[in-house]
């Protein structure tokens, strides 16, 4: 088990692990206290947070990471620029917000969760659909497999429809958490990604139509 200062060493370095196309490590302390009443929780530095906020966290980390892994595929591709400008976009957006999370779930005593990058950096792969579970958006290894395999002439319609379902699986889970989330900032985020990717699922959508 990690403690609070290794915690927080490791998730800082998930920025530029994740930015690189590696991944995260699994950290945890025990310096969250718990309300027997609910599931409403306070951290050692005094955020009070719940599970619907750890949930969102713990989700949306591989999910974040899975679509910058998608960007990743798309390096050195014949893109069109207005597709190479929204590969760029949702990296430059969900970069900072993996790191974000990190530090929320290490300051809550929570475990980050591993995904599909750190498996790649490592040099086998992971098995992102036991990863993924119930995730809504994730894709299924064979659906990566599929994309990285693609040739140039598939490979850029393919990318928009796969990133266009995984945007809506991240708008349900950002959805959920505006429901049923404690944190303020959790909740601010994930009014924030619901507004981006529906904006960028309008210009997936002109994209594929054009």
């Amino acid at each position: 088990m990690l403690r609070p200062r290794r915690a927080r060493q490791r998730g800082l370095a998930i920025l530029t692990a994740v930015a690189l196309g590696f991944g995260l490590a699994a950290c945890s302390d025990d310096s969250d206290s718990t309300d027997s009443a609910s599931d409403t929780q306070t951290a050692a530095n005094g955020t009070v947070f719940n599970d619907a906020d750890v949930e969102f966290a713990t989700s949306m980390i591989p999910h974040h990471a899975q679509a910058i892994e998608m960007v990743t595929l798309g390096d050195g591709r014949p893109l069109d620029p207005a597709v190479q400008q929204l590969a760029s976009q949702i990296r430059d957006a969900q970069v900072p917000e993996v790191e974000t999370m990190v530090d929320w779930l290490t300051s809550w005593g929570e475990e980050v969760p591993e995904t599909s990058l750190d498996h790649s950096n490592a040099g086998h792969g992971m098995d992102m659909d036991s990863m993924g579970g119930d995730t809504p958006g994730m894709m299924s290894n064979e659906d990566i497999r599929a994309l990285e395999n693609a040739s140039d002439g598939e490979f850029q319609d393919m990318w928009l429809e796969m990133m266009m379902e995984h945007h809506r699986g991240a708008i349900e889970m950002a959805e959920t958490e505006q429901a049923q989330g404690k944190y303020p900032d959790a909740v601010a985020l994930a009014t924030s990604i619901e507004t981006a990717q529906k904006a960028e699922i309008g210009q997936i959508e002109q994209l594929l139509g054009s």
